[in-house]
């Protein structure tokens, strides 16, 4: 690689973030909005719209469990493939095109679902349609994470590198809470028979106008300086990205691929499933009471976002890790055992609050791993580890959280603690990842370089 590309890349610059990079973080965010606000609507009717109007009545409790979160989950299987095209293209024709393509793919079967017919129209075709549109969503969802991170990355200054990409992700996570104050709202303006009967569709359709505005929102970005650079001085990847990836960059595949592992637990244990499965279906809160506890985990783990991607910039990867995700290992053991049906609201809400902060955490993964490799396959290197990862991660983790919180495994009286000792194992992963000098110092530090 050009030795000016790298000096470029890492010259450092003490200006605050302006005006356009505040632009840039804002319309670079609207994908990952799209995704969690989306992820975060299926998971809160999982079961009072998915089970009912989706599913076989004639399913047993446990099987529809695990059949309306294997839905969900779905989405997550072909995530590598369209991250590994989509990144590709990106490395080879630039950032923003792909960037623009990735929201405009997530925002049709986002609507689409919003119009699906139920099973007792359709019959079996009502969860194929369904699943079919969450693996479209999944294709496209691969490609924009990456490329939102990738981006800010290759914008923002050396200096604010931390806090530019905790915002971004601050941004992105504020998805769940805008999920969550929807379902309030859509729970406090119809009745439960209105929104069996169409109400649950507003949400979703709503969702798919928000992509198609981002879509346009999008053309007034700047492609990155770094991406310039690289295209005026013919350094542009020559081989095939993600080939590069695998040869040279296995480490980093590992750093990233660990820190995913971490990420996708703490929001879909800790934001997703926590709300409706365990709050409420264990502890029989009322619907109103814990999604408000999960509208406030949610604001304050956009906050955290914020705070530790601000504190990266200050102390450095290793401690901030250290604080951040050992501070989420201890309390997630915690929250989990300290619920109980008859504890206050008070309680319960300021307990969620603390818990969410710590799940903020979550920013060190894209810090981290868009630092992992260098320019010309960066966009690759990340989507390519981050989205095998997810795929692989995700699509067991509902499975094994609803395992986990049964009473039918050798540890079963300890099931209560089951959500709290996967995160806290995760987070501790986490904050031994923190010590590896490719997670401190950048791709290069990494020795295969």
């Amino acid at each position: 690689m050009s030795q000016s590309v790298i000096n470029a890349e890492w010259q450092p610059s003490a200006r605050p973030l302006n005006r356009q990079d505040f632009k840039t973080l804002v319309l670079s965010s609207l994908g990952g909005t799209l995704e969690f606000y989306d992820f975060v609507i299926y998971a809160l009717y999982i079961d009072t719209i998915v089970k009912p109007l989706f599913l076989p009545h004639f399913l047993s409790p446990l099987t529809l469990d695990l059949f309306a979160w294997g839905i969900f989950a779905a989405g997550y299987l072909v995530r590598p493939v369209g991250g590994i095209i989509m990144a590709h293209f990106g490395d080879k024709v630039g950032r923003k095109r792909m960037f623009t393509l990735s929201v405009a793919m997530m925002a049709l079967p986002t609507f689409i679902i919003g119009v699906l017919p139920t099973y007792e129209v359709i019959g079996i075709f009502a969860p194929l349609l369904l699943l079919v549109m969450r693996m479209l969503q999944g294709a496209a969802i691969g490609g924009e994470m990456p490329g939102a991170w990738v981006f800010i990355a290759e914008h923002v200054p050396k200096q604010r590198y931390g806090l530019g990409i905790g915002t971004l992700t601050s941004g992105i996570t504020g998805g769940i809470l805008l999920g969550f104050i929807v379902t309030i709202i859509i729970d406090l303006c119809f009745t439960t028979v209105n929104i069996l009967d169409y109400a649950w569709r507003i949400p979703f359709i709503i969702g798919g106008i928000f992509g198609v505005i981002s879509v346009y929102l999008r053309r007034f970005l700047s492609e990155t300086p770094i991406f310039k650079e690289l295209a005026a001085r013919k350094a542009i990847e020559k081989n095939i990205p993600v080939v590069t990836v695998l040869q040279k960059h296995k480490t980093a595949c590992l750093i990233v691929a660990l820190l995913t592992w971490s990420l996708s637990t703490a929001i879909m244990v800790g934001i997703l499933i926590t709300p409706g499965r365990i709050v409420g279906g264990m502890y029989h809160f009322a619907n109103l009471d814990w999604r408000i506890g999960g509208c406030i985990a949610a604001l304050t783990l956009t906050i955290g976002c914020i705070i530790f991607g601000w504190l990266e910039d200050k102390i450095g990867t290793t401690k901030t890790m250290l604080i951040n995700w050992g501070g989420l290992a201890i309390m997630s053991i915690v929250f989990y055992s300290s619920l109980s049906p008859d504890m206050s609201l008070t309680k319960l809400y300021s307990l969620w609050a603390v818990f969410g902060l710590f799940i903020g955490s979550v920013a060190m993964t894209a810090i981290v791993g868009t630092r992992a490799f260098p320019p010309a396959i960066r966009y690759s290197g990340l989507s390519f580890s981050y989205n095998l990862a997810y795929a692989l991660f995700s699509a067991f983790t509902p499975t094994l959280t609803i395992y986990l919180l049964s009473p039918e495994h050798l540890l079963g009286q300890y099931s209560y603690l089951g959500a709290g000792i996967y995160i806290s194992f995760v987070a501790l992963i986490a904050v031994g990842v923190g010590f590896f000098p490719l997670a401190k110092n950048g791709w290069q530090s990494d020795a295969n370089h």
